[in-house]
C-alpha cells in the first residue's frame, strides 16, 4: 500500500531544499467525502497531503494552467521562478504527463513526478457511492485489498466490493502504476484484471447504425455547451479551440474585417448538429491523444458518456497501429509516426 507519511516527507524535503517552488497534490476536501486537488508551497503544508479512493482528479490539467501562468508572467515583463514543479499522478495521471512531454509543451525538466499506485483498486466514482444507502453519508473511503472499498458511514465500516464503487475508466485499467516517474509509492501493479480493455465501447457499438445514433442524437440533444469537458482535459491546452469562436485571440492590431472573416465551424447555438459536431471534432482531436483518465465524463453536468466517443478513438490506435497514449513520451506522437507494417498501404 502507499505509504502517505512517506509520501508527506518526500514532498516537505522538495520544498525544504528548495528543488521545487509547489507541489500539486490532493487534500481533504470541505464538502463530503471527496479529495480536492491543492497546490502547496511551503514544507509544513505537506502534512495536509492525502492519497486515497477519493483522489479523482487529473491533476496534469493544473501543470497546464501553471504554464499558462508561467507565460502571461513573461508577458507583463516579470521574471517567473524556473524551479520545476512537482505532481502527485495515479497511472492514468502520469501518462498524460508524458503526452503533455511528447508535444513539447512541458519540458522533463520542468516537472517531478511523485508517481502513486492504485495497485490492486483504483479510483471510486462518487454517482455510484452516491447511489448505494451508506455511501450517502460517507465519511471517508479507503482500499481495502485488490477487490474491495472499505467504507466508514458514521462510526460503521462496511467492505463494499471494488467492481461495485470503481469508476468504469478503472475497470479497464491497463496500468494501475505510474511508468513514468521520479519516485513511485506503492507497489508497481500492470494488470488490474476486473474487465477487458474497452469493455464498454466494445458492447456500446453491437448496437445497430441507428441506434447507436438516436443514443446519440439524444445525448448531443442535452448537451450544455457548458466546455466543462474541454475545460478538465489536459490535452486541451490550446489559446484558441476552433470550435469555439469566444476563444479566439483578438489583440489592439486584429482589424474588424479579420474579425468578421474568421471561419466559425462551429456556432454556439445548443442545437443537435452543433453539440454533435462540437463533440466529435474534439474526440478527433484527441485521437492517439487521450489517455482514458474519464475526467471529461466526470464533470459533465448532464451525464453525456462522453468517454465512448474517445476510448472508440483509443481503441482504434490500439487495434490497427498498436500505440497506446503516453506510454512512452520519447516515441513520435500517433499522427507523426510511420511504420512499414502499418495498415493501409496505399498511401506509400
Amino acid at each position: 500500500m502507499v505509504n502517505v507519511d512517506a509520501l508527506r516527507g518526500y514532498a516537505a524535503d522538495l520544498l525544504e531544499k528548495g528543488q521545487v517552488r509547489a507541489v500539486i497534490g490532493y487534500r481533504r476536501g470541505t464538502a463530503g467525502v471527496l479529495a480536492q486537488p491543492c497546490t502547496i508551497d511551503e514544507a509544513g503544508e505537506a502534512e495536509t497531503l492525502v492519497w486515497d479512493p477519493t483522489c479523482l482528479n487529473n491533476l496534469a490539467r493544473y501543470l497546464v494552467e501553471d504554464r499558462q501562468q508561467q507565460a502571461a508572467a513573461q508577458t507583463r515583463n516579470k521574471t517567473p521562478d524556473g524551479r520545476p514543479v512537482a505532481i502527485v499522478a495515479k497511472g492514468c495521471d502520469s501518462r498524460a504527463v508524458a503526452v503533455l512531454l511528447q508535444e513539447n509543451y512541458l519540458k522533463r525538466e520542468d516537472v517531478v513526478i511523485i508517481g502513486v499506485s492504485c495497485e490492486g483498486s483504483g479510483v471510486i466514482d462518487p454517482r455510484k457511492l452516491a447511489a448505494r444507502p451508506e455511501g450517502r453519508w460517507a465519511s471517508r473511503v479507503d482500499f481495502a485489498g485488490a477487490d474491495a472499498f472499505k467504507v466508514t458511514v458514521g462510526g460503521d465500516e462496511t467492505l463494499i466490493p471494488a467492481r461495485d464503487l470503481l469508476a468504469d475508466r478503472c475497470l479497464e485499467c491497463r496500468a494501475a502504476a505510474p511508468a513514468l516517474n521520479d519516485v513511485l509509492f506503492g507497489e508497481v501493479v500492470t494488470e488490474r484484471g476486473l474487465d477487458e480493455p474497452f469493455r464498454a465501447v466494445k458492447a456500446a457499438q453491437g448496437a445497430t447504425e441507428d441506434a447507436r445514433w438516436a443514443t446519440w442524437e439524444h445525448h448531443f440533444d442535452r448537451c450544455l455547451r457548458c466546455f466543462a469537458c474541454r475545460a478538465v482535459c489536459p490535452m486541451c491546452y490550446c489559446p484558441e479551440c476552433v470550435v469555439d469562436s469566444t476563444t479566439f485571440v483578438n489583440t489592439p492590431g486584429t482589424t474588424a474585417e479579420e474579425k468578421a472573416t474568421r471561419i466559425r465551424w462551429c456556432e454556439r447555438s445548443a442545437s443537435v448538429s452543433e453539440s454533435a459536431l462540437y463533440h466529435l471534432t474534439r474526440a478527433i482531436h484527441l485521437a492517439g491523444r487521450c489517455i482514458d483518465c474519464g475526467e471529461c465524463e466526470r464533470v459533465c453536468p448532464v451525464n453525456i458518456p462522453l468517454r465512448l466517443l474517445n476510448t472508440k478513438l483509443e481503441m482504434e490506435a490500439f487495434e490497427q497501429f498498436q500505440y497506446e497514449a503516453g506510454r512512452d513520451f520519447g516515441q513520435a506522437s500517433l499522427l507523426s509516426s510511420f511504420r512499414d507494417e502499418d495498415p493501409n498501404s496505399f498511401i506509400r
